[in-house]
């Protein structure tokens, strides 16, 4: 079983078993998740309003992003701080998803809940034909996944590194043609990650694993979220500039 997120990898439940009877199941992996939601939320509207009330929050971005990569490493590689360190993770990005959705709303109005209503639009629909088993989990498919998001990852690093020399990748911040169609294909290859975490979370549950991986799993779906969100944020943005 392979995940193209970096928190659930084929051997994230490898040699684990449940203690005490008490096991991962797919209900407690939802409510983790919800919970992780709102806390994120809470930070998110924090820096929002400090945004709208006339405040620079852009060290408040960057700690959020800075830290909550920090945090995520310290959970993939210490898996049972999950319970903890996933809570911090959401607020933490709360903090940066608030003020760049803020500093975006301010450009192109009405954009951050467009951007929200199409992020939980994709996930309940990918649930939704996951769950009919009209999408099959093969291994060509999750290579296919992997591949590409590391592709698209390898790209961003590459981009960010020449940004210190005044250079940038060509046409994957551009808003003609060829840069939203870029953008497109990232939005794509960001929701289908979310069907290998569906189906990974499901495989957790079937193995029985501790209970404390509800909050591991939890914590990679939001990754995905968090990325597709951003993703389709800046895919709305360019097609508003083009206009």
């Amino acid at each position: 079983m392979r995940s193209a997120n970096p928190s659930l990898r084929e051997d994230t439940f490898k040699g684990m078993r449940s203690v005490n009877g008490m096991a991962m199941t797919i209900q407690g992996t939802v409510n983790k998740t919800f919970i992780l939601f709102l806390l994120l939320c809470v930070t998110a509207v924090f820096t929002w309003y400090r945004y709208y009330s006339g405040n620079d929050v852009s060290a408040l971005v960057w700690i959020g992003f800075l830290l909550g990569f920090v945090v995520a490493l310290v959970t993939i590689f210490v898996k049972r701080v999950a319970p903890f360190t996933a809570p911090l993770y959401a607020l933490l990005e709360g903090l940066a998803i608030g003020g760049i959705s803020a500093m975006f709303e301010a450009q192109f109005a009405g954009i951050t809940i467009q951007a929200v209503l199409l992020t939980f639009g994709t996930l309940f629909s990918l649930l939704v034909v996951y769950r009919l088993g009209l999408i099959e989990v093969t291994k060509n498919f999750r290579l296919g996944v992997v591949a590409a998001t590391g592709a698209i990852f390898f790209v961003y690093l590459i981009d960010l590194i020449l940004r210190f020399f005044g250079m940038e990748v060509p046409f994957i911040h551009e808003t003609g043609l060829v840069g939203i169609a870029i953008s497109v294909i990232i939005v794509i290859v960001a929701a289908l990650n979310l069907v290998l975490d569906f189906d990974f979370i499901e495989s957790g549950a079937a193995e029985r694993a501790p209970k404390f991986m509800e909050w591991y799993g939890a914590f990679g779906l939001m990754v995905t979220l968090i990325w597709l969100y951003l993703e389709i944020l800046r895919l709305l943005a360019k097609v508003r500039s083009n206009k």
